[in-house]
């Protein structure tokens, strides 16, 4: 990081950039940047796996609902899948 200033300005852009949205020329000096400071690639790189983590993690399938009526029952946890309202068997 050699020009402390123009990362910090720079970094400020990383979400858009992340996203596309970002317009052509400011994009380009980002690159730029991105080529010769190890730091901000860290930070870019690092966020951008935490999206691929997160929409990952968020693509999971749900557990199914006799699997987790039997599982709450197990762990005693039955009070959990009632309705609220709903009195316990």
């Amino acid at each position: 990081m050699s020009d402390k200033g123009h990362c910090c300005h720079l970094l400020k852009e990383i979400s858009d950039y992340i996203d596309g949205e970002l317009p052509a020329e400011i994009c380009a000096d980002l690159e730029k940047h991105l080529q010769e400071c190890n730091n901000c690639r860290i930070v870019v790189n690092s966020m951008r796996k935490t999206i691929e983590l997160y929409q990952d993690s968020a693509a999971v399938d749900t557990l199914p609902a006799d699997v987790k009526k039997r599982l709450f029952y197990r762990l005693n946890l039955e009070s959990y899948l009632l309705i609220p309202g709903e009195k316990k068997e």
